[in-house]
């Protein structure tokens, strides 16, 4: 499965790159630990070049979390909240998730969008506050994108390293996969909203 994973990023090229890292950040259950990871084995074997990876990966990443942040600037609590309660099973949130996310991103202020990258569920989560509090579009851009770079260049150089190791790459890509999809479906099975009073 692996191999069939790296072949389809090397033949998918930058482009491709591009295109799955912005769909992680719109859909849920795509990891970008695996495409990023297994870019960098792309470019241990040859098939891709270092710094337009990490680029183009972190672009893709920006442009994820801008869709969120474009929507919530311009629909606003009052079209957003709608939305939300229709479709939070899907999502796996509710309106009080988000209204919690608010309160964070006000209590600590802009910079949280740059620290939330780190995080596996909150760094998509975390554009929509921004979004929603009309936070500055460049600094949010820049935000977004230098934190996609720290962690995008972690995962490349993780997968360049476990470039020699196929099978514990194997082994490793199969684990992130399962609980990256299998805590999504957990989500949206166990899914219940909460009352309102």
């Amino acid at each position: 499965m692996t191999e069939f994973i790296i072949r389809t990023i090397e033949l998918g090229g930058l482009l491709g790159i591009f295109v799955l890292m912005a769909l992680e950040n719109i859909f849920p259950p795509l990891p970008s630990e695996i495409i990023m990871g297994l870019g960098g084995v792309a470019v241990a074997r040859g098939a891709m070049e270092y710094w337009p990876l990490l680029l183009v990966g972190s672009a893709g990443t920006t442009l994820g979390n801008y869709w969120w942040y474009w929507i919530c600037d311009r629909w606003g609590r009052t079209r957003l909240e709608p939305f939300v309660t229709r479709h939070g099973r899907w999502l796996t949130m509710e309106w009080h998730d988000v209204e919690r996310a608010q309160a964070f991103f006000r209590r600590h202020g802009s910079w949280v969008v740059f620290a939330m990258r780190f995080t596996p569920v909150l760094r998509t989560l975390i554009s929509i506050p921004a979004g929603l509090s009309h936070m500055g579009a460049v600094r949010f851009l820049v935000y977004t994108f230098a934190g996609a770079l720290v962690w995008n260049l972690a995962m490349v150089e993780l997968g360049r390293r476990l470039a020699r190791s196929q099978e514990l790459l194997g082994w490793l890509v199969l684990a992130i996969f399962v609980a990256a999809f299998g805590s999504y479906v957990w989500r949206v099975l166990t899914w219940k909203p909460r009352k309102r009073d």
